[in-house]
């Protein structure tokens, strides 16, 4: 992350969205690239082109279990008229020293065994009577059941053209081909990729380490007993899980209490695994509003360039924000507000980018589409304040779910986009057609 502090632009400016959006994402810069093993590299971004130095398929292989012959020994095989052929031993997958098929012969092959001199084709066992002289096969015998299977003669009742059921050497990839692109998130099929070409390691940008943790005295933990005047945390748990889906690692923090003294030796305590921090309450006016009263400060010389600034901006839900850098590492920090939608469609819109920039992706943002408002009445929405109302989305419409307030979190459970209302609209009429950003 950059050094300079956080711009000042006075406490009575109200920021816009895009405005504090930018703030952080060019703050924010990608994390340095590391060397990790494969499994170790999941969901990380990578760094470099990657070449092929071998073929796939690195040999000429059989995709069925069967056997290898020459072309012209099974022409005009039939079930009345088969083809006698003399077995001349095993090819099995891993199996060095291959036999040879000259005329006559047949070599009884395993998928993905290497395809033997002279042979020029491969006949499925089903095709054969599996050298058992009992008719059509359905199968082979284990090697250790019948090792005499190898031996013998088959009949072969079909015949078959060159090159049947072989996987040509690089018919997948060719040595020098790209493998994969810098800037490619690396999945489960992509390690399988890698590890196939025979690569180890890999370089890329690490998945970022976000801290997420909820303030507020109120606050009570999951399966614990609630007293007067207490709630569930559900924050942490919301933002913790949400950190995860954008592709970081993530870890939760228990709610603090109201006491800024305690909060702040909690963050210090915390930046030694954070790449990002992230807290959610205590950013708004209220005498209780704790992370404004831990954070609010310019730095001192011990950190300089440090602080976060608390902001007014223009939407509903999350009108209070905070953003800037804490410690030596100048580590990011975005402080969300406390109500739960307000706290989830601050993430979405801030953090989730945040998080993607730290990664190296280039695309940062939720997919957004135009839909058709589908609702019983006209939406209303504070002029000078984006709004984002929660939605469900289907073949080109969507539905507001639930209604603004920043504490319905069923609703919230419900939605899978949210509804955009600009600055300068107060009223949207069903079958009008708004800006819809896609959660999942």
């Amino acid at each position: 992350m950059s050094s300079a502090a956080p711009r000042t632009t006075g406490q009575d400016h109200l920021w816009s969205v895009d405005e504090h959006l930018e703030d952080i994402l060019t703050t924010v810069r990608p994390l340095e690239p590391i060397e990790l093993q494969l499994l170790d590299a999941q969901g990380c971004v990578l760094v470099e082109d990657v070449t092929v130095p071998v073929s796939l398929p690195p040999f000429d292989n059989s995709s069925m279990d069967g056997y290898a012959v020459r072309v012209s020994d099974i022409a005009g095989a039939s079930a009345e008229f088969p083809a006698v052929l003399a077995v001349v031993g095993d090819v099995a997958a891993g199996q060095a020293g291959l036999l040879h098929v000259g005329p006559g012969q047949a070599a009884r092959i395993m998928t993905g065994a290497p395809l033997p001199p002279g042979a020029e084709t491969v006949v499925p066992v089903e095709w054969t009577d599996g050298g058992l002289g009992e008719g059509p096969a359905t199968g082979m015998r284990a090697r250790s059941l019948a090792p005499e299977g190898a031996e013998g003669h088959v009949h072969v009742y079909r015949p078959a053209e060159a090159r049947a059921h072989v996987r040509a050497k690089g018919s997948d990839v060719k040595s020098g081909d790209r493998a994969l692109e810098a800037g490619t998130v690396l999945g489960p099929p992509q390690i399988a990729l890698l590890a196939a070409i025979g690569r180890g390691t890999v370089r890329v940008r690490p998945r970022p380490r976000v801290v997420v943790m909820s303030t507020g005295s109120e606050l009570v933990q999951p399966g614990e007993k609630l007293g007067s005047g207490q709630i569930y945390d559900s924050n942490s748990f919301a933002l913790t899980a949400a950190a995860r889906e954008a592709g970081a690692i993530a870890y939760r923090v228990g709610a603090v209490a109201d006491d800024a003294e305690t909060l702040r030796s909690t963050i210090e305590d915390q930046l030694v695994r954070a790449d990002l921090m992230v807290t959610t309450g205590g950013v708004s006016v209220g005498a209780y509003d704790v992370v404004k009263e831990a954070l609010s400060y310019v730095g001192d010389e011990d950190e300089p360039g440090s602080g976060i600034e608390f902001r007014k901006l223009a939407m509903q839900p999350g009108k209070p924000q905070g953003f800037g850098s804490i410690g030596p590492d100048h580590t990011p920090l975005l402080a969300l507000p406390g109500n739960p939608v307000s706290s989830y469609v601050s993430f979405e819109l801030f953090v989730r980018p945040a998080i993607r920039t730290l990664m190296g992706l280039e695309d940062v943002h939720r997919p957004r589409t135009r839909a058709t408002l589908t609702a019983r009445k006209a939406l209303t929405s504070p002029k000078g304040r984006r709004q984002f109302l929660r939605g469900t989305y289907a073949d080109g419409s969507v539905t507001p779910v639930g209604g603004a307030g920043s504490h319905l979190v069923a609703a919230l459970a419900h939605a899978d986009a949210l509804i955009v209302v600009p600055e300068d609209v107060e009223s949207v009429e069903p079958g009008s057609e708004v800006e819809v950003v896609l959660l999942g």
